[in-house]
C-alpha cells in the first residue's frame, strides 16, 4: 500500500501503520510460526480499543482482507495474509488485577506470562496454555487447556466476560447479563465474531505447584504409555497431567547423556500441597524406574515456562491433533510404533488428559467445539530448524493422524491445534447442532464475515 494510502489513517490513530515502505516491516509482519512468510499491505499496532474500530474501518473501506493479531502464535499464521490488513493488538497487554474479586482483566495482546507475573503477585492465577509465550485471545477463544484444567476447567469456563469490537465498529461488553449470545459464541468459537480487545478471568487461589517429571526412553515405549495411562486414571482429583513425547531437552536437569536423547515424559503437577504429590511421586517411582526425573515444588510461574523451550519464536512448525476416548491398546500399540519414526528433535507429541472439572462442564453451556467427556487429546506438533526436517516431520504427523483416526471420538480435532482449517474439519469438532447455533450468531455480529481467517464459521443464510 502506497504511504498516500495511509496517512489520513496515520492521523486518526494513537498507534502506529507500518507498511513494506516503513522501517520494522518484517518484524511487524513477523509471527511465532517462521514456516509464515505473509506481506501484509499495512499492520495497524493499535495502542487502544478505539484504534481497533479505525483500522476495522480503514480496511473495510479499502476493501482490504482483515487478520488480527494477539500473541502471534498460532500455527496456522492466521494473525497475518497477504496484501490484507492486520488489526495487531500487541500494544494491549495490560493486565489488571482485583485481588479481592479475585478476577483479572487482560488486554487482548497479553501473553500468558503477563498474565502469570501480574496475578502470581497476589497468589492467584487462572487457567491458561502450557508455554508462556502464547497469546491469551487466540488460546481462549478456542477452549484454552493448561495445567489447572483438571481443577478449573478450561481457559473458557474461567471468563467472566469479554470486550469486542464488532464487524460493524460497535464496542460491546459481552458477558452472562449482556449479549448473552455473544458470549457464548466467543467461549469457543474462536475469532469468527469480532475483535476481543479485553478478557475479564474469574481467578484462583494458586501457590507452588508439586511438579514431577518422569522420563523413559523409547525402548521402553510401549510399558511406559501403559503405565502412564494407569497413573493418570487414578489421580488425585484436580492433579494436573500431561504425557509427551519429545527429545530430553540439553537442560542443566538432564543427565549429560540423555541430552536429545528420544522418549516419553510424564509431567504431573499438583495444587493442593506437597503431602498428597508425595504419596503420587512415590507410587509412580515404585511402578516403573526412568531414565531420570525432576521432582520439585516451582513457582506457577516458572511451571507455566517449563515446556517453552519446545516452542521458541522462529521454529517452523505445523500441527495436527485428534481426541480419543482411552488410550486404548490399539492407541498405544500405534504410538509406540510411529514415535520413533519423527525426524526433528523438537517435534514433540502432546497428550493431554481431560478429566475432573474439565468434564463437569455441559457441552451446551459453551462453543467449545471437543467433547466434554473424559478422555485425551492428542497432538502432533511438528517443529523444526530447517524446511527439510519440518517437511519430514509433517508427512509422520499427517500419516499417524490417519492412523489414529479410527480410533478418535471427534474427527474435527482441536481447534487449538491445527494448521488447516477446511470447513468440513471446523463443522465435524462442533457438530450440526452447535455448529447451526454459532453460525446464527455469527450472521448478527458478522454477518459478511469480514473475520474469517480462522476455523471459520459461515453466517448464516
Amino acid at each position: 500500500m502506497h504511504p498516500p494510502e495511509t496517512t489520513a489513517l496515520r492521523r486518526k490513530l494513537s498507534g502506529a501503520v507500518v507498511t513494506a515502505a516503513d522501517p520494522g516491516y518484517d518484524a511487524a509482519r513477523a509471527v511465532w510460526n517462521g514456516d509464515i512468510d505473509r506481506r501484509p499491505a499495512v499492520v495497524v499496532e493499535c495502542a487502544g480499543r478505539q484504534d481497533v474500530v479505525t483500522a476495522l474501518a480503514f480496511g473495510r473501506e479499502k476493501g482490504l482482507e482483515i487478520t488480527v493479531r494477539g500473541g502471534g502464535h498460532s500455527f496456522s499464521g492466521s494473525a497475518v495474509t497477504d496484501d490484507g490488513l492486520v488489526i495487531d493488538l500487541g500494544g494491549l497487554r495490560r493486565v489488571t488485577v482485583d485481588p479481592a474479586s479475585r478476577t483479572a482483566l487482560v488486554g487482548g495482546g497479553a501473553l500468558w506470562a503477563d498474565v502469570d507475573e501480574a496475578t502470581q503477585r497476589y497468589g492467584l492465577a487462572t487457567v491458561g496454555g502450557t508455554v508462556s509465550d502464547t497469546g491469551v485471545g487466540g488460546l481462549t477463544l478456542g477452549g484454552g487447556f493448561g495445567w489447572l484444567t483438571a481443577k478449573h476447567g478450561l481457559t473458557i469456563d474461567n471468563l467472566v466476560s469479554a470486550e469486542v469490537v464488532t464487524a460493524d465498529g460497535r464496542i460491546l461488553r459481552a458477558s452472562e447479563g449482556t449479549h448473552p449470545d455473544l458470549f457464548w459464541a466467543l467461549r469457543g468459537g474462536g475469532g469468527n465474531f469480532g475483535v476481543v480487545t479485553e478478557f475479564e478471568f474469574r481467578l484462583h487461589r494458586v501457590g507452588l505447584a508439586e511438579v514431577g517429571m518422569f522420563f523413559w526412553t523409547l525402548e521402553d515405549a510401549p510399558k511406559a504409555l501403559r503405565f502412564a495411562r494407569d497413573v493418570i486414571a487414578t489421580l488425585p482429583p484436580g492433579t494436573g497431567a500431561m504425557l509427551v513425547g519429545l527429545n530430553a531437552p540439553p537442560v542443566p536437569f538432564v543427565p549429560a547423556e540423555y541430552h536429545l536423547v528420544p522418549g516419553l515424559a510424564l509431567v504431573v503437577t499438583g495444587f493442593d500441597g506437597p503431602d498428597r504429590h508425595a504419596r503420587l511421586i512415590e507410587r509412580i517411582r515404585d511402578g516403573l524406574p526412568t531414565a531420570f526425573e525432576l521432582v520439585s515444588p516451582m513457582p506457577y510461574a516458572n511451571l507455566q515456562k517449563l515446556l517453552d523451550p519446545t516452542a521458541p519464536r522462529g521454529i517452523l512448525a505445523y500441527e495436527k491433533s485428534l481426541y480419543v476416548d482411552s488410550l486404548s491398546e490399539e492407541v498405544i500399540d500405534l504410538i509406540a510404533a510411529r514415535l520413533p519414526d519423527k525426524a526433528s528433535p523438537m517435534t514433540i507429541m502432546p497428550i493431554v488428559p481431560l478429566q475432573d472439572t474439565y468434564s463437569t462442564v455441559h457441552d451446551d453451556a459453551t462453543a467449545f467445539g471437543g467433547p466434554r467427556t473424559p478422555g485425551f487429546v492428542v497432538g502432533f506438533a511438528a517443529t523444526a530448524t530447517t524446511p527439510e526436517l519440518l517437511a519430514a516431520d509433517r508427512a509422520w504427523a499427517r500419516a499417524l493422524w490417519e492412523e489414529l483416526l479410527p480410533h478418535s471420538n471427534n474427527h474435527g480435532g482441536y481447534l487449538n491445534f491445527l494448521n488447516e482449517y477446511d470447513e468440513d474439519r471446523v463443522r465435524t469438532a462442533y457438530g450440526a447442532a452447535k455448529y447451526a447455533r454459532l453460525a446464527a450468531i455469527k450472521a448478527v455480529y458478522d454477518p459478511e464475515n469480514v473475520f474469517h481467517h480462522n476455523a471459520n464459521i459461515r453466517p448464516a443464510e
